[in-house]
């Protein structure tokens, strides 16, 4: 017997949902918002592996406890407790998602890419990731564990 298009569209559901699973992160150092969820996609399993040549979705809900007109990510690989600054295509919180001016007690969906460059090398290190406020306040702050492979 056939499985109905309903039951085929309930385990792509769950398919979908499961690469999309909130991952565990540190927070270190979220002041002016509380971050609510994490996600890296594709990241099924941690450490996330993220593989050279590609780039991967990142999403964090949060609430936002100021107002501010704008706000600046800052993503570091953080290697034996030193931050190495990664470029990411935007910086701008408010080309990333975020609708400006950021308001007291809302909460955001920040979207944003992170590419893999082919010529990082094959390593792990904690990703950490800031979204800073105009005051150059943590919007929020978090880290992830990854492991950078070919």
């Amino acid at each position: 017997m056939a499985p109905s298009p309903l039951a085929l569209l309930l385990a792509l559901g769950a398919a979908a949902a499961a690469l999309a699973e909130p991952l565990r992160f540190v927070d270190c150092g979220s002041k002016d918002g509380s971050i609510q969820e994490v996600n890296v996609s594709p990241c099924p399993t941690q450490p996330c592996l993220l593989h050279k040549g590609t780039s991967y979705s990142i999403n964090v809900t949060f609430a936002s406890k100021i107002e501010s007109q704008g706000s600046k990510a800052k993503v570091y690989g953080e290697m034996l407790h030193v931050d190495i600054p990664f470029p990411i295509p935007e910086p701008d919180g408010c080309k990333s998602g975020i609708q400006c001016p950021i308001q007291k007690g809302r909460s955001y969906s920040y979207l944003n890419k992170l590419p893999v460059k082919s010529e990082y090398p094959s390593i792990k290190l904690i990703v950490k990731w800031e979204l800073v406020d105009d005051q150059d306040q943590m919007l929020f702050c978090w880290k992830i564990p990854v492991q950078i492979t070919s």
